[in-house]
Order: structure tokens, then sequence, then C-alpha cells
């Protein structure tokens, strides 16, 4: 018997902590002030444990794809890292979005803020409540342009280049703000 006890050869080995993944968020906002709802989220998201915020896009005013006839809606992607499994992050999404008083009443309508995991690294997944990549990020310009301003080298898993992405998506209905800018990542 060792100093550790009889029970030292039966425990596991520690398991070193998962390494941190790039994790690429999408924000949007529709109602109310769209650039404060922004914010709230981002800052929400920046405090969030497990969660360390790398790059923050400048904003974008977009049309709104599909769903009901709804105002334009302000744009920006939120590039954090994190170990957190797919779950925890998307949990920490949802609790922003509630922090700032989204209510979910209508398949894709308006809402104060919206949070998409758009990837965590190079997860895949089929799960129907956390596909990953997002099913439908590589179509849409309002997540590739703002995603093409802080990482033009970036890729959506199983999908290619997001600037290839973005030029097949066109910018119609998407345009950059200028002088509107969410908080920087401390």
């Amino acid at each position: 018997m060792t100093a550790a006890g009889p029970d030292a050869r039966e425990r596991p080995a520690a398991r070193a902590d998962p390494a941190p993944r790039r994790v690429v968020l999408a924000l949007g906002s529709n109602l109310g002030d769209r650039l404060a709802n922004l914010q709230g989220g981002l800052d929400f998201l920046r405090a969030a444990p497990g969660l360390s915020c790398a790059a923050v896009s400048p904003v974008y005013e977009t049309a709104p794809v599909g769903g009901p006839d709804q105002s334009d809606y302000l744009n920006a992607v939120v590039i954090v890292t994190s170990a957190l499994p797919a779950r925890s992050i998307l949990d920490r999404c949802q609790a922003a979005e509630a922090a700032l008083h989204r209510v979910r009443t209508q398949l894709w309508g308006p809402r104060t803020l919206d949070v998409d995991i758009i990837t965590i690294g190079d997860e895949i997944s089929a799960d129907p409540e956390l596909t990953l990549p997002h099913p439908r990020a590589h179509q849409r310009a309002f997540v590739l342009a703002p995603w093409h301003d802080v990482e033009p080298d970036a890729r959506i898993p199983g999908r290619g280049g997001i600037g290839a992405l973005l030029a097949a998506a066109g910018q119609s209905g998407v345009r950059r703000l200028s002088g509107s800018r969410l908080g920087p990542c401390p």
C-alpha cells in the first residue's frame, strides 16, 4: 500500500481540460433600441463564465430574411473562445436572449435579441436543438458580411471559406453602418 491509499490504482487518471475552441456567434435585433439590444447581448455574453471574447464585428443593417413582414435588423458577429460543451454555450446564448426580453411567439418573427451559434470549432452535429454548423449560415449575408470583417479567412466546416460563400450569397439588403460599433472585447 502506498501513501495515496489502497484505492489509488483504481481511480481514473485526471483528464485534461478540453482545449478552448473558436465559437462564432451571430447577434441580431429588430425591436426596440436595436443597437442597445446588441450591446446588451454582447455585455451579457462577455460576462458569462466560460466564454472569452476575442473579436466583435462592425454592425450591419439588414433586411429580414424569411418570416413575416417586419422591420430591418441590426446584426453583428462575435468571436469567442470556450472549452464549454456546445449545450452550455447554447444555454448562455439563450440566457442572453432572455435577459434582453426575447419572446418567442412566431417562427422567424421580430425579436429584441437573437443569438445564433454559427460554428463551434470544427464540430459537426445534427442535433435538432443545436445543429452545427448553423444550417443556413452559409447562405446568409447578414452573418457572412460581419464575420468576414473580423475573420476573412474563416471557413464553415463542410461549406467552405466565408469569402466565397459571401460572394455567392450576394450582399443585397446588407449594409455596414458607419460609426455604429459595439464595445470591443476586453
